[in-house]
């Protein structure tokens, strides 16, 4: 076992890969933190979270602190004398915790930083149509994602992959930047790079408002957007049927640039196809989910239900 001693801070899936190739590469995780269990769904059964799930299976240390600021929790912080303090994935730390160990604390960021700073970085590099992204390892501060910069590694963004596809080649990429974070961190070879100042794109948290469908766009900006919130939390928009409204999310659909004379957000539906209107083409929908229902295919759908001739989303 190595000898640097480490403290991991995590909760989601992303960062449990990160967490195996640590335990792999044989370090010594003193002690694990991660969100407390909550309960969930209509049975309100306790989840825990995917990093305790790990840690749990594999006899580490666990911590679930609900205060961060807790004099208990830091007190037992301390008596885990880390060397350092890897992030990925959690909540945002207050100083007393990420200027503990003696080497820092660092997190791992899935952009290239200061490039989409924020709570959603793999959304938001696919809407604004990006080719390329990446991951950062940077020191922690008082500012969020503003540190200086580790190591970074750059990756393609693979033509129509959906932020759930990039968030699972981020999560592997990510896990080896960070065990040769901790290599060069080992031998001294780390030489920080404070991040340029300037305009730069964010990243902020997905909402009800910022993930709605805007028909009025382009045909490759509303597809971008689409996909930019697949799987989760999914695009939405209202559909207007029959004199009533429906929520309906949209996960895939296929580009179909053609001239028409049709409002954006009007409906063309056949047996085989459901495509929406918009200024410079139609965007076929292939995957679906109306509200109280299941996900489905468009074709399923269409088996079943009846646009009428002024459907329309909006």
């Amino acid at each position: 076992m190595k000898k640097l001693r480490i403290i991991f801070m995590g909760t989601p899936d992303f960062a449990v890969a990160t967490l195996r190739a640590l335990f792999e590469a044989q370090y010594n995780i003193v002690a694990v933190i991660t969100a407390p269990d909550k309960p969930a769904g209509r049975g309100r059964k306790i989840n825990q979270s995917a990093v305790k799930e790990y840690a749990l299976s594999n006899g580490l240390e666990i911590l679930q602190p609900t205060n961060l600021k807790n004099p208990e929790f830091l007190e037992k912080l301390k008596s885990y004398h880390a060397d350092i303090q890897v992030v990925v994935a959690f909540r945002m730390l207050p100083k007393l915790v990420w200027d503990m160990p003696k080497l820092g604390t660092f997190n791992l960021h899935a952009s290239l930083l200061p490039d989409y700073r924020g709570a959603a970085p793999i959304n938001w590099a696919i809407i604004n149509g990006e080719h390329t992204t990446g991951v950062t390892t940077f020191f922690i501060n008082e500012q969020i994602d503003t540190g200086a910069i580790i190591k970074q590694e750059v990756t393609n963004i693979p033509k129509d992959a959906t932020a759930g596809e990039l968030h699972d080649i981020l999560m592997e990429l990510g896990s080896r930047t960070v065990v040769e974070t901790l290599e060069m961190i080992e031998q001294g070879k780390v030489r920080p790079i404070h991040q340029k100042e300037g305009k730069f794109n964010p990243a902020p948290k997905l909402t009800k408002e910022n993930c709605r469908i805007q028909w009025n766009n382009s045909l490759q900006k509303v597809y971008n957007h689409i996909r930019g919130l697949s799987p989760y939390p999914g695009a939405w928009t209202l559909l207007e049927n029959n004199g009533q409204q429906t929520e309906i999310k949209i996960y895939q659909g296929i580009m179909i640039p053609e001239t028409h004379q049709l409002q954006p957000g009007s409906i063309l539906a056949s047996k085989k196809n459901l495509r929406v209107a918009l200024t410079n083409g139609f965007l076929e929908i292939t995957d679906l989910k109306m509200a109280g229902k299941r996900r489905m295919d468009a074709i399923s759908l269409l088996n079943g239900y009846v646009f009428h001739k002024e459907a329309k989303v909006f």
